[in-house]
């Protein structure tokens, strides 16, 4: 009869999970927008996203292929935080409910389709007019005041991508921005204008985006112990911003990341 020892499972398990990971690596490259952004990271930072997702999903219950997979697509669509993001609650709360995990991921599924027919639009069509739109704000004076800061945000927000803050909300972007600001100030930002950068980073890559594996240049940037003046760390994140804009609105449109 056949006996299995237990360093020789552990090693079974392990061979498992890298087939997964590599199956995952695959799954995310076949997509024309996430394969854009898994050249952008490289196959390591990829990885690391990857191992992330897995063990977050695990948290969630989701331990099956299908209910994983969703969970790594989730994280490319609305960032690797997704699951805590005042944005988008609803997931959230799926998430964190009780139930059968396929059935809990098909509802997020339905959900996601439903996001996307309204805020997306055919072809990705709004998010690349909100893209142009974050490029053109980037490269304007901030209009907005200290008195006013979370209802001259909000109004940008609208602006800038009217579909999203539509299906969003005031109430759950007005928790975006005061959460954000936040952080600005924990990071020293030194102006109105900075803040309202991290608002957008926030609104655009997930309210996580501070910290997240597939936006790695946002967490280097506010991590470089090189950079010691404050104007200079956001300048640089600004920069940095506006430079993946470009690269991203110089491509076609089908090509148009989330």
């Amino acid at each position: 009869m056949l006996t299995i020892r237990a360093d020789q499972m552990k090693v079974f398990e392990a061979d498992a999970l890298r087939n997964f990971e590599n199956e995952m690596v695959a799954h995310c490259k076949a997509n024309t927008i996430r394969a854009r952004l898994c050249k952008v990271i490289g196959d390591d930072q990829l990885r690391v996203a990857i191992r992330q997702g897995m063990q977050r999903a695990a948290t969630h219950g989701f331990t099956y292929r299908g209910s994983i997979r969703l969970y790594i697509e989730l994280m490319f669509l609305f960032g690797s935080d997704f699951a805590s993001d005042p944005q988008y609650p609803a997931i959230g709360k799926i998430l964190n409910a009780p139930g059968d995990q396929m059935d809990r991921a098909e509802q997020i599924h339905r959900g996601v389709l439903d996001y996307q027919e309204q805020v997306y639009g055919p072809g990705a069509v709004n998010v690349r007019k909100a893209l142009e739109a974050l490029l053109l704000m980037a490269k304007k004076p901030v209009t907005v005041s200290e008195a006013g800061f979370v209802d001259g945000v909000l109004q940008e927000m609208k602006q800038v991508f009217p579909q999203k803050a539509n299906y969003v909300g005031d109430d759950a972007l007005t928790e975006l921005i005061r959460g954000a600001r936040t952080e600005a100030r924990k990071h020293h930002f030194p102006t109105i204008r900075d803040e309202v950068l991290m608002v957008t980073l926030k609104f655009g890559f997930g309210h996580g985006c501070t910290n997240d594996p597939l936006y790695p240049w946002i967490s280097r940037t506010l991590a470089d112990e090189r950079i010691t003046d404050p104007a200079a760390r956001t300048a640089r994140l600004e920069k940095k911003a506006v430079t993946w804009l470009e690269h991203v609105l110089a491509r076609p449109p089908d090509g148009v990341p989330t």
